[in-house]
């Protein structure tokens, strides 16, 4: 990827190769230099903008050193969180490992879980409706054999 054209790359872009280089990268697409510089402007912008709102708090007419600091420490802090101190872990780890693990059934096949907390068991229930208890009246025999009464004149 080096030799593309050196003298047109900006200055911010040969940062960037450089420190792929010494990173042992020596094969990349172009655009993983843009991405990187998109990162990098737009991280710089983030703490440019929260020192600047630091800086107006402690009604202070420019930035200063103190107001970097605290910007940077606290884009780190939210950013970057802290993994918990080892003794933490391990006293977290011996209070699990207290608990045994409960005895296998020895059988053939691979042990599954039990039925019900399975994917492979239905998930669902049918309710099927039940009948209603009201009777439609039945017509009368007159009626369906004589559909027309007749009439006296």
């Amino acid at each position: 990827m080096a030799g593309q054209g050196e003298e047109d790359v900006p200055r911010d872009a040969k940062i960037v190769k450089s420190l792929l280089k010494s990173m042992g990268v020596e094969d990349y697409e172009p655009r993983v230099v843009h991405q990187f510089l998109e990162i990098w402007y737009r991280y710089v912008v983030d703490v440019l903008t929260d020192a600047q709102v630091y800086s107006e708090h402690a009604t202070k007419s420019t930035i200063d050193c103190d107001d970097l600091k605290l910007a940077i420490q606290s884009k780190v802090n939210f950013s970057f969180p802290q993994p918990p101190p080892r003794e933490v872990l391990l006293e977290l780890a011996t209070s699990r490992n207290k608990i045994p693990l409960p005895k296998l059934i020895a059988g053939l096949g691979v042990p599954l879980p039990p039925e019900q907390d399975t994917l492979l068991s239905p998930n669902y229930q049918l309710v099927i409706p039940k009948k209603s208890a009201s009777i439609e009246p039945e017509e009368d025999d007159e009626d369906v054999t004589n559909p027309a009464p007749q009439t006296s004149q």
